[in-house]
């Protein structure tokens, strides 16, 4: 091994342990390795910044756009909304709801898919008296099914994609990925139907938990006129910084001050709503001129007017709110919401809110404005994915719905004829839907994810240097040494074993890029269709069933259907072998 293989590897070591621990952002992560290896001279300007003008990387910002666009109708919505009110049994309700899931997860985007339709089964669930838990894994895990089927299902195919171009091969068709998709999606629904659904498990989401248990949460102090802050603002009274305490209404005769900001000023007769950690409230009830209310009649449902709502938010792995206290991340000033309470692996943190610092896939349980979904549906800083109300976004005009749709379907005729490139096929239906006005400049930015496209873009470049020092021959020669005596099927099920454990310690897009090199050696020492490894690492970064870090999808519904890290391991590892075997199978019959 070369000195600069080495340090490759060192640093590729370095960069997975940092994204298993999530010490900071994973773009972050990718994109301070890359620097790393062009301050280093591993890779000159060129090599560094490939990733960033590659096909596959600009084709994946053009489908956020587009994605964005027909998401922003809102007619597929209603649609699904309305079919699935149709169904009054648990069964029912996935055959006729995730089976069109499966098909809709193919062309577009699966993290808004989830993202929309996660508070709609709550609700659902809810009027039923049925356990959230039972239906929300299986949202996430047919939309990373369905996403296999197609190669805009997912970014991981896109990005697979953009590097076959790269090395000078074709890349993939539009539905060359179906031969494996398509049975691996009709296995996994079966499996969810059947032995999968015994394996979830039956609890009740977290905003049920803490309406069930409000007098756990919410406590009510009363202002008496020997208050000697009365007429004072909240900051000079001291209650801005209590231990284990947040004020998030007072409420003044029959008005209600919510979010409560530091200037409001107290007054006689008020009533402060306090939220945290209630075992602290002693320390109120020494204040003289406050008492504490007992049996109050206030509970979260009774938290919202005119004005406000409560909203259930997952903080994202992008966000700028990730490794910061909810205090100094400024959290209310900047989204004019309070945090009532936050949900991390199904226990609620005890500790003071303001002080708890957020993590991806941390689930804030907030108070907010009736604008709050509308406005922050796009934000890289988390989910939205629970409203009391549908965001007046999704009531937009039918007639630019349905014409997006139209575009849509146009796009993926022209794609599936070898009409257009998909490039070209996202490029002008973009530019169609800005010169119509469907979407607005300021839209198609909020679409776009960029921490998610420099995580792709850097990926690549590291690819790069994976493959330019050797890296990847050397691993490739490993794993042939290793599988080789027993066959060809063996070695594949070695690959896609290898690039399941990275996607589900990292990330898919980044597992793809590392594994493809490796793959392509492989082919190459092998003599056999390099296509075949490309599809067979394309499923397995996509497969991610295991944990909820491996894939966005997993993440977002975590929180919200009151789910352990083992409830992933249970139902998630029998469909992960069942994949992977019709997956290797099919492939080796195919290709080689």
């Amino acid at each position: 091994m070369t000195i600069e293989m080495i340090f490759v590897l060192i640093m590729v070591f370095a960069m997975l342990v940092a994204l298993l621990f999530e010490i900071a952002r994973p773009d972050m992560i990718v994109f301070s390795v890359l620097i790393t290896f062009l301050v280093t001279g591993i890779l000159n300007t060129e090599e560094a910044l490939k990733g960033f003008s590659n096909q596959g990387m600009l084709t994946i910002a053009l489908l956020f756009i587009v994605a964005g666009a027909v998401q922003k109708s809102g007619i597929i919505n209603q649609i699904m909304g309305k079919w699935l009110i149709n169904s009054n049994s648990v069964k029912g309700a996935l055959l006729r709801f995730f089976i069109p899931i499966a098909f809709f997860s193919s062309f577009l985007n699966n993290t808004p898919i989830v993202v929309t339709f996660t508070p709609i089964l709550k609700k659902w669930c809810e009027e039923r008296n049925i356990a959230p838990s039972k239906v929300l894994i299986p949202l996430s895990y047919v939309t990373i099914l369905g996403g296999t089927i197609t190669l805009m299902g997912t970014s991981t195919n896109l990005v697979v994609h953009g590097l076959l171009l790269d090395y000078g091969f074709e890349g993939f068709s539009l539905f060359q990925l179906s031969i494996v998709g398509i049975p691996i999606t009709i296995a996994g629904l079966i499996y969810l139907f059947t032995f999968g659904f015994k394996l979830l498990p039956e609890q009740k989401g977290f905003s049920q938990q803490v309406k069930e248990d409000s007098r756990e949460y919410i406590a009510e102090m009363k202002v008496q006129s020997t208050f000697r802050y009365v007429n004072k603002s909240v900051q000079i009274a001291g209650l801005r910084d209590l231990k284990g305490l947040y004020l998030i209404e007072i409420i003044r005769g029959k008005d209600r001050l919510s979010p409560v900001r530091s200037s409001t000023i107290i007054k006689a007769d008020d009533r402060l709503i306090f939220t945290g950690l209630i075992a602290t409230i002693a320390d109120l009830q020494k204040i003289n001129g406050l008492t504490l209310e007992t049996g109050t009649s206030v509970e979260l449902d009774d938290l919202r007017n005119g004005t406000n709502q409560l909203v259930e938010a997952v903080v994202s792995h992008q966000s700028s709110l990730v490794y910061k206290s909810i205090k100094k991340s400024q959290f209310r000033l900047r989204y004019d919401a309070g945090v009532i309470a936050v949900h991390r692996n199904t226990e609620r943190i005890k500790s003071k809110v303001g002080d708890i610092v957020l993590k991806p896939g941390d689930t804030l349980l907030l108070l907010a404005g009736s604008d709050f979904v509308e406005k922050y549906q796009q934000s890289d800083d988390f989910y939205v994915v629970s409203s009391l109300k549908t965001p007046e976004s999704l009531k937009e005009n039918t007639v630019k719905g349905w014409f997006s749709l139209g575009l849509f379907i146009l796009l993926i005729i022209s794609v599936g004829f070898g009409l257009l490139t998909m490039f070209k096929a996202m490029a002008i239906v973009v530019l169609i839907l800005m010169i119509t006005k469907v979407i607005s400049a300021v839209e198609a930015q909020k679409y776009i994810q960029f921490p998610v496209l420099l995580l792709i873009a850097s990926s690549f470049s590291i690819g790069t240097a994976i493959t330019k020092t050797g890296l990847a021959q050397l691993i490739a020669e490993g794993i042939l040494r290793l599988g080789q005596p027993f066959g060809l099927i063996i070695t594949l099920l070695f690959i896609y074993m290898l690039t399941n454990l990275f996607t589900e310690l990292i990330t898919n897009s980044a597992a793809a890029v590392l594994m493809l090199p490796i793959g392509l050696e492989m082919a190459e020492n092998l003599q056999v269709d390099p296509m075949g490894f490309a599809v067979l690492i394309a499923i397995a970064a996509s497969a991610s069933f295991i944990t909820p870090i491996g894939y966005q999808t997993n993440l977002i519904v975590y929180g919200p259907g009151g789910y352990k890290y083992l409830d992933y391991v249970k139902v998630g590892t029998p469909l992960s072998i069942i994949v992977m075997f019709i997956s290797v199978f099919i492939i080796n019959n195919v290709w080689f």
